[in-house]
């Protein structure tokens, strides 16, 4: 196992290391874990194998962008918390500034973009959509209990559509898991190589929570467009379980309704965000921009990542006990269930309405999921290839 020197640790290199991978990283959070491992352990001996694995652990049992918070994590273990802001900036400006670019230029074409091409990134994404469905049921929803728990919670949605419904869904799929799913306790793992007090992380957590239940009543106050948006991703990205692709639910029920978006330019965006390396949350750039300009993906950016690193270093100091907990391990179990349900449900409505409305259409779809599932071929690959079959046949 090689070494980094200690000038590798400072966060200018961290920053230019993430930069790196910001740039490279492309298949979604599974592969940026990946990426991270050869990076981090394999190549440069940082982290244990299983601190490694206890970082992994701690990031999907919070809301928020499951590989980003695992690099801030590696980056605040080697550089306090001027590493997390370097590994955080480095692994997502590069998609950040490439969706930013298009939400741009198509805001310097009027939003017009050929429907053809419209349209085949809309099918793309209803493509990679399904693959996330199933892929996370079969992670998460592994048994009868958590698979009925699934359905359910895509009923709700259907049937209670919105930021509500969604809420509703989170909340009471924590409480089911409590009620009827089992956990273990994990075993106990190396301790972590990162020094934050209990004092600092309850600070943290304090600041979470304030702005979770502050910057509603700040918008409604300030009657602030820019306001409004910052609360909308801040809000998102604290409820967030399960990966990026969750977040589609969230914010197609915020953006859309009130008028922010339409429903073919935010497909269109997430159809393009799957064609750019670095983290899914950047998303929130496109959004913004589009919606805003670039003051508006700037904070949109900013606002939808900040629940990921308060939470983060927020519970870090509490970790040890709480890991320990198998009630808050069912409590997550039924959580996780329940957001598959909710993606299960966007990819009914608005995801498959909105791409799907001929037998061209369900082909179209077919063929980009199994270029993905059985093609194994590079999200990014099939994005650019389906804006050009839609360009050319749509």
């Amino acid at each position: 196992m090689a070494h980094a020197a200690p000038d590798d640790r400072r966060p200018w290199s961290i920053f230019l290391i993430f930069l790196r991978l910001g740039l490279t990283s492309f298949g979604g959070p599974v592969a940026h874990l990946g990426y991270f491992r050869q990076e981090f352990i394999s190549r440069r001996g940082w982290l244990s194998e299983a601190a490694y694995a206890e970082l992994i652990a701690i990031a999907q049992f919070m809301p928020g962008a499951t590989s980003s918070k695992v690099g801030m994590a590696i980056g605040l273990s080697q550089a306090g918390y001027r590493g997390a802001l370097a590994a955080w900036l480095g692994f997502t400006l590069p998609s950040a500034l490439l969706l930013m670019a298009f939400a741009y230029g198509l805001a310097m074409e009027g939003g017009d973009l050929a429907s053809g091409a419209l349209h085949g990134l809309k099918i793309v994404a209803a493509a990679i959509v399904a693959q996330a469905v199933w892929g996370m049921a079969r992670a998460l929803c592994p048994d009868t209990p958590r698979r009925v728990l699934m359905l359910l919670a895509a009923g709700v949605a259907l049937l209670v559509p919105g930021a509500v419904g969604q809420l509703a869904v989170i909340i009471s799929a924590g409480l089911l898991g409590v009620a009827v799913l089992k956990s273990k306790t994990p075993a106990v793992a190396d301790s972590l190589p990162i020094a934050i007090s209990r004092r600092a992380g309850a600070l943290w957590l304090v600041i979470f929570v304030s702005l979770l239940a502050g910057l509603p009543l700040l918008a409604h106050v300030l009657d602030s467009p820019l306001v409004s948006l910052f609360e909308v991703f801040y809000r998102t990205g604290a409820l967030v379980f399960g990966g990026g692709h969750v977040m589609l639910p969230l914010l197609q029920a915020e953006v859309v309704p009130n008028g922010w978006l339409s429903n073919d330019l935010f497909l269109a965006g997430y159809g393009a965000t799957q064609a750019v390396p670095g983290p899914l949350f950047t998303f929130a750039a496109f959004l913004g921009t589009a919606i805003a300009g670039v003051l508006g993906g700037l904070l949109c950016l900013l606002a939808i990542f900040a629940p990921s690193f308060l939470l983060l270093v927020g519970v870090l100091p509490f970790w040890a006990r709480l890991r320990t907990r198998p009630r808050l391990q069912a409590a997550m179990a039924g959580v996780n269930a329940g957001v598959v349900g909710l993606l299960l449900a966007t990819l009914y409505q608005p995801v498959g309405t909105g791409a799907v409305s001929n037998l061209l259409d369900v082909a179209l779809v077919l063929l980009a999921l199994l270029a993905l599932m059985a093609g194994k071929l590079p999200p990014w690959l099939v994005v650019v290839a389906g804006a050009l079959i839609g360009w050319l046949v749509l």
